[in-house]
C-alpha cells in the first residue's frame, strides 16, 4: 500500500491542525445543560462549583450523595440495582484512583436491558461524564470516592 506525499504532509501536524483540515467539524466550549463535573482531585469532586467528599451519583438533574458505598469493596449489588429507577441510557462507574471491575453479576441486568455499562477509574469516568453529557446522552455517573 502506497502513501501519498499529501497524506505523510498530514501525518506530521499537530492534531489540532490535522483536525482543522476535517471538514464540519466543530468543537465548542460551551457549557453543557445539568449538572457538569469541573474539578477532580483523589477525595473530592466538584459538580457545579459545589465540592463533594464522599462518593456520588451525577445525572443531569440530580447529585446524589448517599446512595453509594464510599468503598469499592463496599459495593454489592443492590446499590447499582436502583440505578434502573433513573432509566439511563449509559451508566459510567467510577471505581476511585484505581481501575477495578466489579463482579459481572452486578452490571449483566443492565447490559440485558440495553444500558450501556462503562467502567473506569473515578478520574476518567468525571471527564467520560461531562463529554457523554455534551452530546445530549442520558448518563449516570457512579463516581466512588476510594
Amino acid at each position: 500500500m502506497r502513501i501519498s506525499s499529501q497524506h505523510r504532509h498530514i501525518s506530521r501536524l499537530s492534531a489540532p491542525a490535522r483536525l482543522s483540515m476535517v471538514p464540519g467539524m466543530r468543537f465548542s466550549q460551551e457549557q453543557p445543560e445539568g449538572n457538569t463535573i469541573s474539578a477532580y482531585a483523589p477525595g473530592e469532586i466538584t459538580i457545579n462549583e459545589q465540592v463533594i467528599r464522599t462518593s456520588v451519583i451525577v445525572t443531569s438533574e440530580r447529585v446524589i450523595t448517599d446512595w453509594l458505598p464510599e468503598r469499592f469493596e463496599e459495593l454489592d449489588p443492590s446499590h447499582l440495582a436502583r440505578l434502573e429507577e433513573l432509566t439511563p441510557e449509559i451508566i459510567v462507574i467510577g471505581t476511585g484512583t484505581t481501575l477495578r471491575f466489579p463482579d459481572p453479576h452486578y452490571t449483566a441486568r443492565f447490559l440485558t436491558q440495553g444500558i450501556g455499562v462503562e467502567v473506569m477509574n473515578t478520574h476518567a469516568a468525571c471527564r467520560t461524564y461531562n463529554i457523554l453529557l455534551s452530546e445530549d446522552r442520558n448518563v449516570i455517573a457512579v463516581l466512588l470516592i476510594e
